[in-house]
C-alpha cells in the first residue's frame, strides 16, 4: 500500500511536517510505502475556471505550466492521500488550496477519478481557526467518493515553535498515531472498487 503525504505548509520542518511525520512513521511501520511531497518547492498556481478537464476528460488539468499535474499522479498512484497545512487565517495555505481546488475538480469531472481512496486532513494551527481548514480539505474528498477515516479527536495539532505541537502534547502525537492506524486498518479491509457514478 502507498500513501502520498502533502506538506502545504512553507516551511519543510515546522509543526505540519513534525504532524505529518507521525503518521508517516506509523504508516511505514505497516509496511506502507510513504512519500511526503513540500508544496512550497513546488509551483501551483489557482484554478482558473476554464472548464477545459471538464471537456478534456483525460485526468488532467489543460495547464501543464506547473506542478499540479504531476501532484495529481502523485495522488492516482497512491491508496491514501493525506494532505497537512499551517492554519492561515482560519484556512490552508494557498498552494495547498491551488491543488485541491484544480485536484478535487479535476477527479470530480472526470466520472470521480479519486473514488475509493482515503483521505486524511492535518492541522497546524497557532491558536484558533484549525477546524474551518480541517473541513476545506475533507469537503474535496467528500464530493470526490473517497474514504475519510476518524482519529480520537480532530486531526489538529497546536504551537507556535516548530516541533511544539508533537514534542509538548500526546495527546497530538496519538492523535496522529491513531490516525495511521485507521489509515493503514482501512486500507487493509477488503473493499469492492466503489462504483463511478453515472454522469
Amino acid at each position: 500500500m502507498k500513501a502520498v503525504l502533502f506538506n502545504g505548509s512553507p516551511r519543510r520542518n515546522g509543526n505540519t511536517a513534525a504532524l505529518l511525520g507521525c503518521v508517516a512513521r506509523t504508516l511505514e511501520a505497516r509496511g506502507w510505502e510513504v512519500e511526503t511531497v513540500q508544496l512550497g518547492k513546488a509551483t501551483i498556481h489557482g484554478c482558473r475556471g476554464c472548464q477545459a478537464c471538464a471537456k478534456r476528460q483525460d485526468g488532467h488539468c489543460a495547464f501543464g505550466d506547473d506542478d499540479c499535474n504531476a501532484m495529481i499522479d502523485k495522488i492516482m498512484a497512491s491508496d491514501a492521500v493525506v494532505m497537512g497545512s499551517p492554519c492561515y487565517f482560519t484556512d490552508v495555505t494557498a498552494e495547498l488550496k491551488g491543488l485541491i481546488d484544480r485536484a478535487g475538480y479535476v477527479a470530480f469531472v472526470n466520472k470521480w477519478m479519486f473514488s475509493g481512496k482515503i483521505g486524511a486532513a492535518v492541522i497546524a494551527a497557532g491558536r484558533a481557526g484549525a477546524t474551518h481548514a480541517y473541513d476545506t480539505i475533507n469537503h474535496m474528498y467528500l464530493m470526490n467518493n473517497m474514504l475519510v477515516p476518524g482519529s480520537v479527536y480532530w486531526n489538529v495539532g497546536f504551537g507556535q515553535k516548530p516541533g511544539e505541537a508533537v514534542e509538548n502534547d500526546a495527546f497530538t502525537v496519538q492523535t496522529m498515531e491513531q490516525l495511521g492506524r485507521a489509515i493503514a486498518w482501512l486500507g487493509a479491509c477488503t473493499v469492492p472498487q466503489l462504483d463511478k457514478y453515472p454522469r
